[in-house]
């Protein structure tokens, strides 16, 4: 196939495309390699060629399922375990002693996010250096979420097997511990390590995070490497604003040194390591910028070419929008739920502890908007005391007792967790992200069968309703993501 297939004029149309709904660039200097990805999209679509192909992508809606789809062609991963092992190593030196010494006396958890995870490599190299570090691991309360928008390197990351490139930067105990070897060659980790990663679809450009309802909130560590630099600078910065929004205070960022970039981190205070940089959750005010490391193409290059506008060297950057000065003065609440909506919990809880604190009423409202905030932080067991608080206001809202039962799980209290889930799906019959939760629960503790039914329940619920309607206390999660995320988790059939 030709590149004059497709007209000339198409293809910046087309780059635009795929910007607004990926957020990767194409330059001009990478049309051909565009093209290869569209080629391969055009078969699985049916059409004979990839002009015709293109004319459908710029004229018809997509489906999430169908940008995936057309995800998995323009984008190409290959990496290995413990890539750019100096981040390993200062997670394991610096990072998580700190995180340790914090929580061995309060609650035993940590949380850590893949975000673009690729096949899997990452991800469970995350899953064996905790094995490795933390003696009591079965003490502790893990969780280490995988994403990425490419949903045929979910299927490969989630089966667990690799070939022998995955390791060749490994030494060979490396394998003997934590593989077998499979009939075919190839190498399949072992369960123990498998079943602590829970793998998920998810586009760092278009879909809402952090998200209670997807377990993408109250991060202790991020690790989002060698992405950013293939957004448009505008996309960057907003995956960069909602990445910071799902850490914890105090919560760490890991990118690739070449994404390094004064003016996109520049609410994160850097931590300079030999070797390595990493980006701490802080309003401190940044001392020194980070120098930029030219981009190398190495082993794991997407077809897309890196954004013209990396690095990032704007002199300036604009705050935040405040909300609109309106004629009547705001509420506490709702200066709280602003704050809130902007990624500012520990503001909007003391916003709120002081509207409290000057009114007797039972109003429900501000509890709500507590233990959301309180949760967002990683603040769990304040999170359920005021969840209690909130049902203790409001014995029929079935909100309260959802997001007391996913605060319960991930406090590790699963009977308590599935309890209040059924007292919400009593009070609601319809009520979507309880049965939802529900088969999480029970995925999460190996009873697939069980899972299934409520995933069943779920996705009977949403066929009755529009796919644009957005679902209560879901942070903005749509009908139709999430019928794709409940068909995504039945297609990879992973038991965490």
């Amino acid at each position: 196939m030709k590149l004059s297939i497709v007209p000339n004029v198409v293809w910046p149309r087309l780059s635009e495309f795929i910007a607004d709904k990926m957020g990767l660039h194409f330059s001009p200097e990478r049309y051909a390699d565009l093209e290869r990805g569209l080629a391969g999209a055009a078969e699985e679509f049916g059409f004979g060629d990839a002009g015709a192909c293109a004319d459908w992508l710029l004229t018809e809606p997509l489906t999430k399922a169908q940008l995936r789809a057309l995800a998995s062609h323009l984008t190409v991963g290959e990496t290995y375990f413990f890539r750019e092992k100096r981040t390993f190593e200062v997670l394991a030196e610096s990072v998580l002693p700190q995180l340790m010494r914090l929580r061995r006396n309060s609650g035993r958890r940590l949380r850590l996010w893949s975000a673009a995870c690729c096949t899997g490599e990452e991800p469970f190299s995350l899953a064996i250096l905790l094995h490795q570090f933390i003696p009591d691991l079965a003490d502790w309360h893990v969780m280490i979420l995988a994403t990425d928008i490419n949903e045929r390197f979910l299927q490969k990351a989630a089966a667990g097997f690799f070939g022998k490139w995955s390791f060749r930067e490994s030494p060979p105990w490396f394998k003997q511990r934590y593989f077998r070897l499979a009939g075919d060659g190839r190498y399949e980790i072992l369960p123990e390590i498998k079943k602590m990663v829970t793998f998920a679809n998810l586009n760092l450009v278009e879909d809402n995070y952090p998200a209670l309802a997807t377990d993408t909130n109250a991060m202790d560590v991020i690790f989002c490497r060698n992405v950013l630099m293939y957004f448009t600078l505008p996309q960057a910065v907003k995956a960069v604003r909602n990445l910071r929004c799902a850490l914890v205070d105090d919560g760490w960022l890991a990118v690739s040194p070449c994404e390094a970039s004064q003016t996109l981190f520049s609410r994160f205070a850097p931590a300079n390591f030999p070797g390595a940089i990493l980006y701490q959750k802080s309003d401190a005010k940044i001392q020194t910028a980070p120098s930029w490391t030219p981009l190398v193409l190495t082993d794991s290059t997407p077809l897309a070419a890196p954004s013209p506008e990396w690095p990032v060297t704007l002199t300036s950057e604009k705050s935040e929008e405040e909300p609109a000065a309106t004629a009547a003065s705001p509420t506490p609440v709702a200066i709280a739920a602003s704050l809130y909506e902007r990624g500012h919990y520990a503001e909007a809880v003391d916003t709120l502890l002081t509207s409290i604190a000057k009114c007797d009423g039972p109003d429900a409202q501000p509890f709500s908007l507590l233990a959301r905030a309180l949760a967002n932080q990683g603040k769990l067991a304040d999170a359920l005391s005021w969840c209690d608080r909130w049902i203790g206001a409001d014995k029929l809202d079935a909100f309260g007792h959802y997001l007391r039962a996913v605060v319960l799980q991930e406090l590790g209290d699963h009977e308590q967790s599935r309890r209040s889930l059924q007292r919400a799906i009593y009070l609601h019959p319809e009520f979507v992200l309880a049965h939802f939760a529900l088969g999480n629960l029970a995925r999460s503790c190996g009873r697939n069968d069980t899972a299934d039914k409520h995933f069943s329940n779920a996705s009977r619920l949403l066929a009755a309703c529009p796919a644009d309607d957005v679902l209560p206390e879901s942070d903005g999660l749509t009908v139709g993501r999430l019928t794709e995320i409940i068909s995504s988790i039945t297609a990879l059939g992973i038991a965490p």
